[in-house]
């Protein structure tokens, strides 16, 4: 197996969303915003928020060039998290996105809500979620999902019950 850094190792950024992922936090996606699912990845997630009763816009559009939907809810690319999260704060757009818990402890990530007067919540799951990896849109030969890092929902301006929700 392949190490961070290795010669062997290449960086993938397609790891597609499993349906409980957003049936653990069904509670607390608001059912009256329009969603706007923004990263299109197989299509899947977009159409599992659908399925669970959500208005929600999924295309396989470029994200910064549109500024859809009220909320997006989302497992973004995470090499490309710098970005996304500064463009959701110039936008203003509330969000639920699924991330690396490490992303906290990021300085970009300090800058962007340390001072913010709506700070960051997070949702932390009971279990890992376990993502499917595709690599040009396929799952690899004998993949076994197998996620060895934790990841938290990370919300802004959600106005969820408590700055830290424990999942059962």
């Amino acid at each position: 197996m392949a190490g961070f850094y290795s010669k062997t190792f290449q960086l993938h950024d397609d790891y597609m969303t499993p349906k409980y992922a957003w049936e653990n936090i069904i509670q607390f996606i608001p059912n009256n915003k329009i969603i706007w699912e923004a990263f299109y990845g197989n299509g899947d997630s977009g159409n599992y928020l659908k399925e669970l009763g959500f208005n929600t816009i999924h295309e396989p559009i470029d994200f910064f060039e549109n500024d859809l939907g009220e909320i997006v809810v989302s497992n973004p690319p995470f090499s490309q998290a710098p970005d996304i999260l500064k463009r959701l704060k110039e936008l203003q757009k509330p969000f639920i996105l699924i991330m690396p818990s490490s992303k906290i402890n990021t300085q970009y990530f300090r800058k962007l809500f340390a001072e913010d007067p709506d700070p960051i919540q997070i949702i932390i799951p009971r279990k890992r979620i376990q993502f499917t990896k595709t690599i040009d849109g396929v799952v690899p030969k004998d993949y076994k999902s197998c996620c060895n890092f934790d990841c938290f929902y990370y919300c802004w301006k959600m106005n969820l019950p408590r700055d830290i929700i424990w999942l059962n």
